[in-house]
Formats: C-alpha cells, structure tokens, sequence
C-alpha cells in the first residue's frame, strides 16, 4: 500500500544554474552540466523514496530566447545525458517520458526521447517526466484548440464539458496532478509551468541552486511536505 505521507508526483522548476555559474565566473552552460548531477541525485532519491512520478521543467518555450549558442549547449547536453543514462534507467526501471511541444525540438533531440521512450516503456518504479519545449500557457491553448475541433466535429459537446474532460485534453492527461511543486533559487514564481495542474499543489522554495541541491534537500523538501495538512478549499 501506498504512503499517503509520500507525495505520488513531484515536479521540479530547477532554477538557478546559470547564476550558480555566474558566482563562480564560469561558462553559463558550466551551471546546466553541473545541475546535470543533481538530476541524477534527485531521480536516484525520488525513487528510493517511493515517489512513482517526477516532473522536471527541463527546457521552458520561454528558453528559446537566449543566446543561440546556450540553446545549442543546452540540447547536446541533453543528447548526452539520455545517452549515457539511457541503460541506467532501464537498470532502475526506471520509464522516461516528456511532455510539451516535442515537435518544437531539434530531430536528433526528438529522436533520441523517441528511442529511450520505448527503451524504457516497461519501467514501472518511477516516472521520470521532461518537460520541454513546455509552456502552461501554450499547453491550455493546444488544449482549447483540441477542444474546439471535437466540438465542430461532434465529438464533443461544448456545454457539458467540465474541467475534468479538459483535464483529458492536456499534456499530462494521463497523470495526477503534482501534490508538491519544489522551486530552488529562491525565487517566488510559477513561470509558466503546470499553471491548470498546480492549483492545489504544496509550494516548496529552497534558496538553494539547482547545481547545489542533492538528495538531502530532495528528502528535506519530502519531510517538509509529510508535516503539511492539505486543503482544497472545503
């Protein structure tokens, strides 16, 4: 039986790499290989924890406005981490799958998800969730736009559709929604991420950033959420 105490879906805005770099006068893209790492400490603690779905903010629409070389660095980096994790995952039983505009990203990139994806379909102990190329804005309006055609179709009628059927219509149609949300850096803000999923999710901030967060602050964030009484608003 489940532990009610241990949240089902944690999602993860991994904040502050680049600033992390910036403090110790390194390469931007030095700060995104070293938050690397903590991924890898907090899918390894996420699972041993007994969290079965883990939701990273991996690549924002929003991302695509900095500097062309940091993009490019960003997804080889990525390339190189599904290669090098992709056997560790299937080890672990561990499942990869993403959601977002993944038609957005580079071919090799698409690729790549498409291969570990159905490497690791049969992984059950964890749900390891990239979020890329996503927006919570462009998701509600991919979603509307869904909508709309299986209304004009017939598929659908438009005065009995409620917020569970719209629910079905978004990325993470065949998720719960996250029960805990953990931001580092410090920051106070959503930024576009699971803005429909996150309405009564617990809030976890740590000052910390991305590169310098392991699997203490993961477990810490965990025992912060197990003291929480959860309210919706009843």
């Amino acid at each position: 039986m489940a532990d009610k105490l241990v949240p089902v879906h944690v999602a993860v805005i991994m904040d502050g790499n680049g600033r992390w770099a910036s403090q110790r006068n390194l390469p931007r893209i030095a700060g995104h290989s070293a938050g690397a790492k903590s991924v890898e400490e907090v899918i390894k603690a996420a699972k041993e924890s007994g969290v079965k779905i883990l939701t990273l903010y991996a690549f924002s629409t929003e991302n695509w406005k900095r500097p062309k070389y940091e993009v490019d660095a960003l997804f080889k980096l990525l390339e190189n981490y599904i290669d090098s994790q992709t056997e560790i995952l299937i080890k672990n039983d561990i499942r990869l799958s993403a959601i977002g505009r993944i038609e957005g990203l580079p071919d090799t990139v698409q690729r790549k998800l498409k291969s570990v994806m159905d490497k690791t379909m049969s992984g059950s102990s964890l749900l390891l969730n990239l979020a890329l190329n996503y927006g919570a804005r462009s998701e509600i309006v991919d979603a509307v736009r869904a909508v709309s055609k299986d209304c004009v179709a017939g598929k659908a009628d438009p005065d009995r559709i409620d917020e569970k059927d719209f629910s079905g219509y978004l990325y993470t149609k065949n998720l719960p929604d996250p029960d805990l949300l953990i931001r580092t850096s410090g920051e106070m803000r959503l930024s576009n991420f699971l803005l429909w999923q996150l309405s009564y999710s617990e809030i976890y901030i740590s000052k910390k950033m991305w590169p310098d967060f392991k699997k203490d602050d993961f477990i810490e964030a965990l025992n912060e959420y197990r003291n929480r009484q959860r309210r919706y608003g009843g």
